[in-house]
């Protein structure tokens, strides 16, 4: 098998992020006002040792109406006002996938260090240059991969590596929903990103990786709209071992947005939705079937703040759990598809 993901650190069935500070505070600064944000700032703010105290929107009003409904001491009009502010020591990117390398790109060079959502960046071409940027600026980057580091996944992995399942031969997980098209909508916008691949596909690949490692070969097929942007995409990943994983992600209608891992000892299988399940289902061939579940703490992003927070206060430049070849070598894949399937970026033209 290839490299597989690190076991994180909250391994067990209910363990919470601490909110108890693990060092000095740090000052955090937020890009973007987005609905994102909206949804994961509090699990930021209820770590004791996370201090939000400045926020950008391309609209400065819009940014101090942010601000003040969130507690937040400074509105910026613009991402390089923020970036200009001397106390913010970290920053938080939830802009849509096509500004990921220009603003992540800007605060590593105003000396900030970095966590930006996913997908990290449009291609492989700006992940590579924006790791080794923050290589040689010896600055923290991560993805803000929240499903790596939530519990039920971290049991998962463990169970998988405990050899319960036996050995693992095969992965499906699917995640979707139905997105009517709206020409203004970034998941359409292929300025943005736009599309099923990059929006959705990390969550059900997370799974596979997980089980399986990076495959050695990889096949897919889509749909695609009038504007060339995937509205649905199926992956078949392949190992040299024979071992195999089945992907789906689409705009076109709701899935099961479950994952399921097979075994020659048994398999296990997530509620909805895979990316921040609360169940696993867990049937071992010689035993009883058994179902462990998890409690939500906030909306679960505590997880991968804590993360964050803990790896900048002990010096380190990346996470373990979500290092920046895993990050790299997902835009690789992610490449691959696209150029099957006929997907092109704007961004490709600069980049590569």
């Amino acid at each position: 098998m290839n490299s597989h993901i690190p076991t994180p650190p909250v391994a067990q069935p209910g363990a919470a992020p601490s909110s108890t500070a693990t060092g000095r505070s740090l000052n955090w600064g937020v890009v973007s006002t987005g609905r994102i944000v909206s949804k994961v700032l509090a699990d930021l703010q209820a770590l004791e040792d996370a201090n939000v105290c400045a926020v950008s929107s391309r609209d400065a009003v819009k940014a101090r109406v942010f601000a003040d409904a969130h507690g937040i001491d400074r509105a910026y009009g613009s991402y390089q006002d923020l970036l200009a502010d001397s106390e913010v020591e970290v920053v938080y990117i939830a802009t849509p996938h096509g500004q990921h390398f220009e603003i992540a790109m800007a605060a590593l060079a105003a000396g900030k260090h970095v966590v930006c959502e996913k997908s990290l960046t449009i291609n492989a071409a700006e992940a590579r240059t924006l790791v080794n940027f923050a290589g040689e600026r010896s600055l923290f980057l991560m993805e803000a991969l929240w499903a790596r580091f939530t519990p039920v996944f971290a049991r998962a992995l463990a169970i998988i590596e405990s050899g319960e399942l036996g050995e693992i031969s095969w992965v499906q997980a699917d995640l979707g929903f139905r997105a009517d098209y709206d020409p203004a909508s970034r998941l359409f916008d292929s300025n943005a990103g736009g599309g099923a691949l990059l929006d959705l596909a990390v969550y059900p690949l997370t799974w596979a990786i997980g089980a399986l490692g990076f495959p050695d070969s990889v096949q897919a097929v889509a749909q695609l709209n009038h504007d060339g942007v995937d509205t649905q995409t199926a992956i078949n990943l392949g190992y040299a071992a024979g071992t195999h994983a089945q992907l789906m992600v689409t705009l076109n209608g709701a899935a099961p947005q479950q994952a399921r891992v097979v075994g020659s000892a048994g398999w296990l299988a997530t509620n909805a939705p895979l990316h921040n399940a609360s169940k696993l289902f867990i049937h071992p061939a010689s035993g009883p079937a058994r179902v462990e579940e998890f409690a939500a703490v906030g909306e679960n992003y505590g997880y991968e703040f804590r993360e964050a927070t803990r790896c900048i206060q002990q010096g380190l430049t990346e996470s373990p759990t979500m290092p920046w070849s895993d990050s790299v070598k997902t835009m690789e894949l992610f490449d691959t598809i696209r150029e099957s399937v006929g997907v092109r970026y704007p961004n490709d033209l600069i980049t590569k």
